[in-house]
Protein backbone atom coordinates (compact mmCIF):
# COMPACT_ATOMS: atom_id res chain seq x y z
CA UNK A 1 0.00 0.00 0.00
CA UNK A 2 1.07 3.22 -0.73
CA UNK A 3 -0.32 6.35 1.16
CA UNK A 4 0.16 9.75 -1.06
CA UNK A 5 -0.84 12.80 0.86
CA UNK A 6 -2.41 15.92 -1.66
CA UNK A 7 -1.70 19.48 -1.18
CA UNK A 8 -2.61 22.51 -2.69
CA UNK A 9 -2.94 26.60 -2.75
CA UNK A 10 -0.93 26.59 0.48
CA UNK A 11 -0.07 30.36 -0.81
CA UNK A 12 2.93 30.79 1.33
CA UNK A 13 0.96 29.28 5.17
CA UNK A 14 1.65 25.69 5.67
CA UNK A 15 -0.46 25.03 9.16
CA UNK A 16 0.40 22.47 11.36
CA UNK A 17 -2.97 20.40 10.79
CA UNK A 18 -1.63 19.82 7.49
CA UNK A 19 1.42 19.15 8.59
CA UNK A 20 0.05 16.44 10.85
CA UNK A 21 -1.87 15.22 8.11
CA UNK A 22 0.85 14.79 5.76
CA UNK A 23 2.99 12.56 8.29
CA UNK A 24 3.89 9.05 7.52
CA UNK A 25 2.85 9.74 3.88
CA UNK A 26 4.82 8.01 1.18
CA UNK A 27 4.74 10.76 -1.32
CA UNK A 28 3.60 14.13 -1.19
CA UNK A 29 2.11 16.25 -3.97
CA UNK A 30 1.50 19.52 -4.33
CA UNK A 31 -0.90 21.30 -6.88
CA UNK A 32 0.55 24.84 -7.01
CA UNK A 33 -0.15 27.73 -5.46
CA UNK A 34 2.84 27.16 -2.98
CA UNK A 35 4.04 30.43 -2.20
CA UNK A 36 7.10 29.98 -1.13
CA UNK A 37 10.44 27.74 -1.74
CA UNK A 38 10.18 27.05 2.56
CA UNK A 39 6.79 25.52 1.65
CA UNK A 40 8.71 22.63 -0.70
CA UNK A 41 11.62 22.38 2.28
CA UNK A 42 9.09 21.57 4.67
CA UNK A 43 7.13 19.03 2.64
CA UNK A 44 10.26 17.99 1.14
CA UNK A 45 11.43 16.80 4.83
CA UNK A 46 8.55 14.95 5.25
CA UNK A 47 8.53 12.52 1.78
CA UNK A 48 9.43 12.73 -1.52
CA UNK A 49 7.86 15.52 -3.33
CA UNK A 50 6.02 16.29 -6.43
CA UNK A 51 4.96 19.75 -7.38
CA UNK A 52 3.43 21.99 -10.06
CA UNK A 53 3.45 25.56 -9.99
CA UNK A 54 0.40 27.92 -10.23
CA UNK A 55 -0.43 31.29 -11.28
CA UNK A 56 0.47 32.70 -8.12
CA UNK A 57 4.34 31.21 -8.21
CA UNK A 58 5.89 33.92 -10.17
CA UNK A 59 8.44 34.76 -7.68
CA UNK A 60 12.41 33.83 -8.74
CA UNK A 61 11.98 30.76 -6.23
CA UNK A 62 9.41 28.78 -8.82
CA UNK A 63 11.71 29.39 -12.19
CA UNK A 64 12.93 25.84 -11.16
CA UNK A 65 8.88 24.22 -10.60
CA UNK A 66 7.43 22.59 -13.47
CA UNK A 67 3.48 23.68 -14.60
CA UNK A 68 2.98 20.22 -14.80
CA UNK A 69 4.18 16.98 -13.67
CA UNK A 70 3.60 13.32 -14.13
CA UNK A 71 4.41 10.45 -11.64
CA UNK A 72 4.38 6.88 -11.57
CA UNK A 73 3.57 5.51 -8.13
CA UNK A 74 2.27 1.85 -7.28
CA UNK A 75 2.08 0.92 -10.74
CA UNK A 76 -0.38 4.15 -11.47
CA UNK A 77 0.15 6.97 -13.55
CA UNK A 78 -0.92 10.12 -11.75
CA UNK A 79 -0.64 13.86 -13.88
CA UNK A 80 -0.54 16.79 -12.01
CA UNK A 81 -1.65 20.70 -12.96
CA UNK A 82 -2.60 23.58 -10.94
CA UNK A 83 -5.48 24.72 -12.69
CA UNK A 84 -7.55 21.87 -14.69
CA UNK A 85 -8.72 24.42 -17.46
CA UNK A 86 -4.92 24.19 -18.41
CA UNK A 87 -4.52 20.33 -18.70
CA UNK A 88 -3.22 19.90 -22.16
CA UNK A 89 -3.31 16.03 -22.54
CA UNK A 90 -6.03 13.12 -22.37
CA UNK A 91 -6.25 11.55 -19.73
CA UNK A 92 -7.90 8.39 -20.93
CA UNK A 93 -5.64 8.51 -24.22
CA UNK A 94 -2.50 9.03 -22.17
CA UNK A 95 -3.11 6.50 -20.00
CA UNK A 96 -3.51 8.77 -16.55
CA UNK A 97 -5.06 6.71 -13.80
CA UNK A 98 -4.85 9.70 -11.23
CA UNK A 99 -5.43 13.66 -12.55
CA UNK A 100 -4.45 15.92 -9.64
CA UNK A 101 -5.46 20.08 -9.68
CA UNK A 102 -5.75 22.81 -7.37
CA UNK A 103 -6.99 26.37 -7.85
CA UNK A 104 -10.33 26.18 -7.50
CA UNK A 105 -9.74 25.99 -3.69
CA UNK A 106 -13.08 23.35 -3.86
CA UNK A 107 -12.28 20.21 -2.88
CA UNK A 108 -13.11 16.76 -4.90
CA UNK A 109 -12.74 13.52 -5.56
CA UNK A 110 -14.37 11.68 -8.33
CA UNK A 111 -14.38 9.18 -11.40
CA UNK A 112 -14.70 10.28 -15.24
CA UNK A 113 -14.52 7.92 -17.82
CA UNK A 114 -12.12 5.89 -16.06
CA UNK A 115 -9.95 8.68 -14.30
CA UNK A 116 -10.30 9.75 -11.07
CA UNK A 117 -9.98 13.52 -10.29
CA UNK A 118 -8.69 14.78 -7.14
CA UNK A 119 -8.63 18.25 -5.97
CA UNK A 120 -7.58 19.00 -1.97
CA UNK A 121 -8.93 21.82 -1.67
CA UNK A 122 -7.11 24.88 0.07
CA UNK A 123 -4.58 23.99 2.75
CA UNK A 124 -3.76 27.63 3.13
CA UNK A 125 -6.03 31.15 4.08
CA UNK A 126 -9.38 30.30 3.87
CA UNK A 127 -11.17 31.66 0.50
CA UNK A 128 -14.51 32.33 0.90
CA UNK A 129 -16.42 29.49 3.11
CA UNK A 130 -14.89 27.08 0.89
CA UNK A 131 -13.12 23.98 4.09
CA UNK A 132 -9.72 24.01 4.80
CA UNK A 133 -8.48 20.83 3.10
CA UNK A 134 -6.04 18.10 2.45
CA UNK A 135 -6.12 14.71 0.22
CA UNK A 136 -5.20 11.44 1.12
CA UNK A 137 -4.85 8.96 -2.37
CA UNK A 138 -4.27 5.21 -1.23
CA UNK A 139 -3.07 2.71 -3.86
CA UNK A 140 -3.53 -0.53 -3.14
CA UNK A 141 -4.72 -3.18 -5.04
CA UNK A 142 -7.96 -1.92 -7.01
CA UNK A 143 -8.44 1.26 -8.28
CA UNK A 144 -7.01 4.43 -6.15
CA UNK A 145 -9.14 5.50 -2.89
CA UNK A 146 -9.36 9.46 -2.38
CA UNK A 147 -10.50 10.72 0.82
CA UNK A 148 -10.78 14.45 1.52
CA UNK A 149 -9.43 15.79 5.25
CA UNK A 150 -10.96 18.84 6.34
CA UNK A 151 -8.70 19.97 9.06
CA UNK A 152 -9.31 21.68 12.12
CA UNK A 153 -8.59 25.34 12.00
Amino acid sequence: MIRIGVISDTHGMLRPQALAALAGCDHIIHGGDIGGQDILDQLAALAPLTAVRGNNDGAPWAAAVPHSAQVQLGGLTLHVVHDIATLAIDPVAAGVDVVIYGHSHKPLAEQRAGVLYLNPGSAGPRRFKLPVSVAELVLDQGPPQARIIELAV
